[in-house]
């Protein structure tokens, strides 16, 4: 078994553990048996930031993201955006790793699932996209906003739900975020339309 299949099979046990309809209704269906395909690990800065981070003290997000962290050398690291998106500083702490979907370690047109890295003190502006899309932190501490609301915290766990084509914006502070990621209803590999400033 490769590393990412490992990490794969962890991604979905954690995820079909949770008894949250909303969740279980997203994933209802999905064929977890997709092809891997080979895919050379590319390494981003914002990856070092895995190695400073406490793993989560719960049990069920911890085991995710251990194998998340033993894994991350041996994985295809991607950035949607360039330096003219959001500048050099933003790209040193962004990244991100579909596990499957149209561009990831396993192949699936249905949906697209990952890992979001962001580093401390990062805002990610109001952004939106077709596609549907559920996170799930593995850290604590960062602060989201949908739909123009006040940014909130939220905490390793809990559920995070976008509608398709709602605004929807995070910040970190201190702590960076490591965050699973859910993407379906529409195109997999879309680059998010960004509706807000950076500050």
């Amino acid at each position: 078994m490769s590393t990412a299949d490992e990490l794969l099979t962890t991604f979905r046990d954690y995820l079909l553990s949770r008894s949250d309809l909303l969740l279980q209704h997203f994933i209802e269906g999905f064929d977890w048996s997709a092809e891997e395909r080979s895919l050379a690990p590319r390494h981003l800065p914002v990856v070092g930031y895995l190695r400073e981070l406490g793993r989560p003290v719960d049990g069920a997000e911890a085991a995710l993201f251990e194998r998340l962290s033993n894994a991350a050398d041996m994985l295809h690291w991607a950035q949607t955006y360039g330096i003219t998106d959001f500048g050099a500083d933003f790209l040193q702490r962004y990244g991100w790793v579909e596990l499957f979907g149209t561009r990831g370690h396993f192949a699936s047109e249905k949906m697209a699932g990952g890992f979001l890295l962001l580093g401390p003190g990062v805002h990610y502006p109001d952004h939106h996209h077709e596609a549907e899309e559920i996170y799930i932190p593995l850290t604590d501490g960062s602060l989201w906003s949908k739909d123009g609301q006040p940014f909130l915290p939220r905490w390793t766990g809990e559920i995070i739900h976008h509608p398709s084509n709602i605004r929807h914006a995070m910040r970190t502070e201190a702590q960076p975020l490591v965050a699973l990621y859910l993407w379906r209803g529409g195109p997999l590999a879309q680059k998010s339309i960004i509706s807000g400033r950076m500050q």
